[in-house]
């Protein structure tokens, strides 16, 4: 089992949802992998930290009955009818009815909080960038394209992306280039660029944004530095090992 086919099931192995035979193949990965490990431990803390922090309401009477008036518009009065009905259908009455109410529910407790911004906590963004920040180096696959000029780095990407990615020339501040790569994140391939500052190594990912100018946010994760922020119509995130104040050098020089 590879680490993409690891991360389609762990979802459903942290619910205990998966047979027997593929939650072997997922722990035998999980005890090879530490990207795939770290994606987990964040997946089990955010279903801890939705049990015990997220908010939860009476459902007002009004809400009710517009669930069943949904309900009763989908299978008809009968299926819904207390009069000796069958096991099929109070059952799959019963399940719309659950799933109906908590999409409503859903919209309505966003609508209630709105407009206040929801970060998720932990950030599954910033989960994807520390995997493929270790699994670059685990996997020995940390440069497509190896060089310190940035004159040879940013035209290997053309007609690789659908974007033009800035290298910046950051040898001055003593961030060496040390190269590029491919790779995913976000559901689109993006620009992976590697510096080095002593013996630290530094990811700087970057794709296009649609979202206005952000200022840089920092999070320690699972022993790692890791700064976001958004400049110009692009997205960027660091991670690396090294101490957060010089990473943060990185950001306001780039």
């Amino acid at each position: 089992m590879n680490c993409r086919e690891t991360e389609r099931l762990l979802p459903a192995y942290v619910d205990d949802e998966l047979d027997l035979v593929h939650s072997l193949e997922v722990e035998e990965h999980l005890g090879e992998c530490r990207a795939c490990a770290s994606a987990l431990r964040q997946q089990r803390t955010l279903k801890e930290a939705m049990a015990g922090h997220a908010p939860y309401y009476t459902a007002p009477v009004e809400l009710r009955e517009l669930v069943e008036r949904q309900a009763a518009a989908h299978f008809g009065s009968a299926d819904l009818a207390p009069s000796r009905p069958s096991r099929r259908s109070s059952w799959r009455a019963g399940r719309w009815l659950a799933l109906a109410a908590a999409s409503v529910f859903a919209v309505a407790v966003i609508w209630r909080v709105a407009p206040r911004p929801l970060r998720p906590i932990p950030d599954a963004l910033e989960s994807q960038v520390v995997a493929s920040h270790v699994r670059s180096l685990l996997a020995s696959h940390l440069m497509d394209v190896p060089s310190s000029d940035h004159h040879t780095v940013k035209p290997w990407f053309t007609g690789k992306l659908d974007f033009a990615p800035e290298v910046p020339d950051l040898s001055g501040q003593g961030f060496t280039l040390a190269g590029g790569r491919l790779d995913y994140l976000n559901g689109r391939t993006v620009a992976a660029l590697v510096y080095q500052r002593r013996n630290h190594t530094i990811n700087l990912f970057t794709w296009p944004s649609q979202t206005a100018d952000q200022a840089v946010e920092r999070s320690p994760r699972d022993g790692f530095h890791v700064l976001h922020w958004s400049r110009g119509g692009m997205e960027w995130w660091a991670v690396s090992e090294l101490n957060a104040d010089e990473l943060l050098e990185l950001a306001g020089r780039r």
